[in-house]
């Protein structure tokens, strides 16, 4: 049987993107044109970033599947403006190397254009030229959900109910998970992909030590920790705190993991958990407009819109704000205050 439907929306996300006239065709039937709409676009025309331009920061808040609103905070676009996912695509450069991004669009009240954006999925560079050869308009919805998704990286170690400590590669499902605040838990779906850890696929590595862990903990960067302070070194006024694991880099013990490719995974459970990774607590999956895309359908389905109470959860609500962390001893900061 489904389940009931919900509306749990997805929190608020800031992204990396360039305004499509940044991004021109230097070759091809659109000569001189800006990146534009599906609908406008041609095969083999050529683009090039602009030399001096830079990426922004547009935050949003995930509507539905493929409807979005930019959020308070955004360094660009209109605070309240709807925007919506048109298409993925894969441009290639001279060197072989291909290139995902995602265009979305934001508009008025009336429905009429205001500006289009460009997602890459990785880094572009000014003076190269990057060959349209690819347009999705079918499933863009699940490329965009991978990028918000919360995974693990092959080899990582996670803590069964037993005790266990098994690789997550090792894991299926079924498997009876030991969580923070519901003790055993069934593994329900596992996900995995391959991408270049690159941009905002690249992962972050934890090395050991670094929050008493005791080997490297590797995870995608929007990953949260689940961090119990036995004192408030953070002033943050609560001793229980959920940090996005990017806002702890440092160049040192914590830092990202660029070049290559990676094997990120996903753990689904039927709610929200915080489970044991290399000894961390860190989330696992959570269902909600933005990474409901990535799930087979026959799981999507069983769902309904989102898992209910997969974000009504003990821990939810207990986000650091990246301006607490902005040090370079955050992380050492957070393993006294979880030690003492």
């Amino acid at each position: 049987m489904p389940r009931p439907h919900s509306s749990t929306l997805a929190p608020a996300q800031s992204l990396p993107v360039y305004r499509c006239t940044d991004f021109i065709v230097v070759d091809g039937a659109n000569l001189d044109d800006p990146l534009s709409f599906a609908a406008e676009l041609l095969f083999d025309d050529t683009y090039e970033l602009s030399k001096t331009v830079e990426a922004v920061r547009l935050t949003l808040h995930a509507v539905s599947e493929v409807k979005f609103q930019v959020a308070v905070g955004s360094e660009i676009g209109t605070v309240g403006a709807a925007l919506h996912l048109d298409s993925a695509l894969t441009f290639m450069s001279p060197d072989g190397h291909t290139t995902d991004a995602m265009v979305l669009v934001e508009v008025d009240d009336q429905g009429d254009i205001n500006e289009i954006f460009l997602l890459p999925l990785s880094p572009l560079a000014s003076n190269v030229s990057y060959r349209l050869v690819g347009i999705n308009t079918k499933t863009p919805a699940q490329t965009f959900a991978q990028v918000a998704c919360v995974s693990f990286s092959r080899g990582t170690h996670i803590t069964l109910a037993s005790g266990e400590q098994r690789r997550i590669e090792g894991l299926k499902v079924g498997d009876r998970i030991l969580t923070r605040d519901d003790g055993p838990q069934v593994v329900k779906w596992i996900g995995q992909n391959t991408v270049r850890a690159i941009g905002d696929f690249a992962p972050i590595c934890i090395k050991a030590g670094t929050l008493n862990n005791d080997n490297d903990l590797v995870v995608s960067p929007e990953h949260r920790l689940f961090i119990y302070q036995r004192s408030d070194k953070l002033g943050v006024g609560r001793s229980e705190l959920l940090v996005k694991v990017r806002y702890l880099l440092n160049d040192d013990t914590v830092f990202i993991q660029a070049g290559g490719y990676v094997d990120y995974f996903q753990l689904l459970f039927d709610s929200h958990q915080i489970i044991y990774a290399e000894g961390i607590a860190a989330e696992s999956m959570l269902i909600d407009t933005r990474t409901k895309p990535v799930l087979p359908a026959h799981i999507s389905k069983d769902m309904g819109e989102v898992i209910p109470g997969h974000s009504n959860r003990p821990h939810a609500g207990l986000d650091v704000q990246e301006r607490l962390l902005d040090r370079p001893d955050a992380a050492a900061i957070l393993r006294r205050a979880s030690s003492h």
